[in-house]
């Protein structure tokens, strides 16, 4: 009578159903081999053993894991050579970051006499793309050539540099990536100047930051608010620029001076005002007294 009354009575008698227990039984599994992966697990490297390897690859820096296990097995020492290799790589990774610090430091003892060069892209009205080549140098972050074309051959990248680093060559390193348009005809022509060659590693775009910081400045500030016409059009905006950033433009980087070194005016009390002077037509201003001492 039950069931005519209540077709789902089966149901009711159980308690737990079969999804239920394969759940759980798959969570305890879970949690079981968790608990056994931290119970048992490769003992770590005693500590003598890290300073030996550490020891041994600043040593021997041409060393990799199989003579440095080698060198230890016979130093009686029981580890393997798997072990040996994955302490290596973190030991890398600091070699790494030692690298990139000896490398900021060379750009900065030597940066009055390093210049660097680059290129970057802009799209002009017509759908054309041009390239803008510059040369900057460290010292005082002053752009010592700049120009576009919209065929950058080594030919052309080779007069730019002949007028931006006449001879006698005041700077003993050129700074630049590897850019496949700089190829031998640059390499030929610095060898030729007295200046040496050093090529950033590859997507290292921070071992020309210098440079790198500079296209960002000149596209936040110049080339993302204006549509170029042609060459003659962005030459043009780029003098007009490159007035503005020597003579005008403070730099973090130059303890808020500008490159060209800008004079720091003192107001007359009660007898001057702030005027604005416009600078790459009106996208910048320099300010200043009306009457300064």
């Amino acid at each position: 009578m039950l069931a005519r009354v209540y077709t789902g009575w089966a149901d009711a008698l159980i308690l737990v159903k079969p999804d239920t227990v394969v759940s759980w039984q798959r969570a305890s599994f879970r949690l079981f081999w968790w608990w056994r992966s931290r119970q048992v697990g490769r003992p770590k490297v005693n500590q003598e053993i890290r300073q030996l390897i550490r020891r041994m690859k600043t040593e021997n820096p041409g060393w990799g894991a199989p003579r440095i296990h080698g060198e230890l097995v016979q130093l009686g020492f029981d580890v393997s050579e798997p072990t040996v290799s994955r302490y290596l790589q973190r030991l890398r990774r600091r070699y790494d970051e030692g690298k990139a610090k000896r490398w900021l430091a060379f750009l900065n003892n030597h940066r009055e006499v390093i210049a660097a060069f680059d290129f970057f892209t802009v799209p002009t009205l017509n759908f054309r793309t041009l390239y803008c080549f510059f040369v900057i140098e460290h010292g005082r972050r002053r752009i010592l050539h700049f120009n576009c074309t919209e065929h950058p051959t080594g030919n052309w990248i080779v007069q730019q540099l002949r007028e931006a680093l006449p001879l006698p060559c005041p700077y003993r390193y050129a700074l630049f990536d590897r850019d496949a348009k700089f190829g031998n005809e640059v390499i030929g022509f610095l060898k030729a100047s007295g200046t040496k060659s050093i090529r950033t590693s590859l997507r290292s775009p921070w071992q020309n930051g210098i440079a790198e910081r500079w296209v960002g400045s000149a596209r936040r500030e110049l080339v993302d608010h204006v549509i170029p016409l042609n060459e003659q059009h962005l030459r043009r905006l780029g003098r007009e620029y490159l007035a503005y950033y020597h003579d005008d433009r403070t730099h973090i980087g130059l303890e808020k001076t500008t490159p060209a070194g800008r004079r720091i005016e003192r107001r007359l009390i009660g007898k001057s005002g702030i005027q604005s002077q416009p600078r790459v037509g009106g996208l910048h201003h320099r300010y200043s007294w009306t009457e300064a001492a």
